[in-house]
């Protein structure tokens, strides 16, 4: 049987169960100190690529060339990531999600936010900005983007939300056209 140590990391919920054979070189009085330095750096390197804006781009973004914002491209990946979850998973119409999106950010001040999130990224849309973001969405996801999905290599499914790749949960020709969705998202919600 092998003895194991607990530690306890501030007080914050979390603790690291130690065999010997995991802790055989560090002195016992070191753990604790070494797993907060660990956790302190941590934390650091993964505020730092939360604060990153992401970009389809290759090429990292440098001083004097800034990376692609996606966000102005695609649209605010919270709606997309939205819209996404709502046609795929639950199969709903265009229409039925904008209403979704609409009750969802349309007052950052109702509900509830996760506490770590900072007020600057407490979004909110009108409606005219939830339709604007969802034409884009169905035209790059049921037309433009389908062909890049056929392509994909098989890959584990990692996500509840169901997974795109072709030979998994999602079924979609690559010359699929937006045509009837854009249709019913354009006359079932206002301007």
């Amino acid at each position: 049987m092998h003895a194991a140590m607990t530690v306890d990391l501030s007080g914050k919920g979390c603790s690291v169960q130690l065999l010997d054979g995991a802790a055989a070189d560090i002195a016992r009085k070191d753990v604790g100190s070494l797993l907060r330095l660990l956790a302190a750096d941590t934390a650091n390197v993964l505020q730092a690529i939360v604060d990153t804006e992401f970009s389809p781009e290759l090429v990292p973004a440098t001083k004097e060339h800034r990376a692609q914002p996606a966000e102005e491209t695609v649209g605010p990946y919270e709606l997309q990531d939205f819209n996404l979850y709502y046609l795929s998973r639950s199969g709903f119409r265009p229409s039925k999600v904008a209403f979704l999106a609409w009750h969802a950010w349309a007052d950052r001040e109702r509900g509830a936010w996760p506490p770590t999130m900072p007020s600057a990224k407490r979004h909110e849309y009108d409606l005219k900005t939830i339709k604007k973001w969802l034409e884009v969405f169905v035209l790059r996801f049921f037309e433009q983007s389908q062909f890049k999905r056929s392509a994909l290599p098989n890959a584990p499914k990692i996500g509840s939300g169901g997974s795109l790749a072709p030979r998994a949960d999602w079924r979609a020709p690559s010359d699929a056209s937006a045509r009837v969705w854009l249709q019913e998202l354009r006359g079932n919600v206002p301007d």
